[in-house]
């Protein structure tokens, strides 16, 4: 009896093991590569994991649980930017990742930054995300007014491999000045750059991020920040050169003691993953995002870049393919 009664629990510890690994089979995980900590794009990637996961034994939507896509786990990464992750997914090393879309075109076209490599044609966009601004961004006691002023300064240009760091040399090149020449360059986010700025290693940075930057939110509200403004006929011929760009404006008021409308530039930003995943994946996952008004509401209520996220938004800015899996579920919902 005492031998039945421990074959019967070892069967039922064997039937719940086998149970645990069918369920971890079916289980997929969702990589998205994002930006560095104080960014926009790593929030950004932790709002989207959040609404498109659904993981096995988790609550169904129907019960308040997630409505994202069953069986699925997203994962937010914290990464270097644009450059970076487009490099990332095409060495297959994340699922997806947010790029500029000015990155995107140059990436599966080999060209701009890009040209002289072989081009990122498994490169396939989910959605159009949100624009990003161009945040030309001094200390307050600098003397910089105007994007010239940083010559002879110490200015912080992005992280290698980011999108921010193309967007600001496009800035400084727009207004005649040579990097390391006219100015010192520093390689480092906006929240570094904002404490060397606080510590007099640095005069300003220039990142390209959606609005409000925690960052910049931060600097302004504790050592004072003064945004920059880029504009006229440097502003034009920096659109000239790199079409993906266009006017834009940040609102006064977005950050403390800058109260009057900052003219830029603005890129968009794309959720961009790799067409050899399985059409399903892609599918479920665009589904997820855009399939139910619960995930709108974690968006709009988790960031202030989340409301842009709409399906009537999602092709804008887009260079190059959508993903098959998301074109099938836009196409389903008739999103034009």
């Amino acid at each position: 009896m005492k031998f039945l009664k421990t074959l019967a629990v070892t069967a039922t510890v064997a039937a719940s093991a086998l149970a645990s690994n069918a369920e971890a089979q079916k289980m997929q995980f969702f990589r998205i590569a994002s930006g560095s900590a104080g960014g926009t794009y790593f929030p950004m990637a932790g709002l989207l994991a959040q609404v498109i996961s659904n993981p096995p034994g988790a609550r169904t939507c129907a019960k308040g649980g997630n409505c994202g896509m069953e069986n699925l786990v997203a994962i937010a990464q914290s990464a270097h930017g644009s450059v970076a992750n487009v490099n990332s997914i095409k060495s297959d090393q994340v699922e997806s990742g947010f790029a500029q879309s000015d990155v995107t075109f140059w990436a599966y076209s080999g060209s701009g930054p890009f040209k002289g490599k072989k081009p990122i044609k498994k490169l396939c966009v989910l959605a159009s995300l949100y624009p990003e601004h161009v945040h030309v961004v001094a200390g307050k006691d600098r003397g910089i007014k105007s994007v010239s002023d940083l010559k002879g300064k110490s200015v912080a240009m992005g992280l290698p491999g980011s999108g921010a760091l193309v967007g600001a040399r496009l800035v400084v090149d727009a207004y005649g000045l040579k990097e390391k020449q006219d100015f010192k360059a520093e390689y480092v986010k906006s929240k570094t750059g904002a404490d060397m700025i606080r510590d007099k290693h640095l005069d300003a940075f220039i990142t390209v991020t959606g609005y409000p930057n925690a960052s910049i939110v931060e600097m302004s509200a504790t050592q004072g920040a003064q945004l920059v403004t880029v504009s006229g006929s440097q502003r034009d011929a920096l659109i000239k050169k790199a079409p993906f760009y266009s006017k834009a404006v940040i609102p006064g008021g977005t950050y403390k003691g800058n109260d009057t409308d900052v003219e830029t530039v603005a890129v968009g930003a794309l959720w961009v993953s790799r067409n050899n995943l399985p059409e399903d994946l892609h599918y479920g996952v665009v589904k997820g995002l855009f399939g139910n008004k619960k995930a709108a509401k974690i968006l709009a209520n988790g960031h202030a870049k989340g409301k842009s996220m709409t399906i009537e938004t999602a092709f804008d800015g887009v260079p190059i393919p959508l993903c098959k899996g998301a074109e099938r579920y836009y196409k389903e919902v008739g999103a034009k």
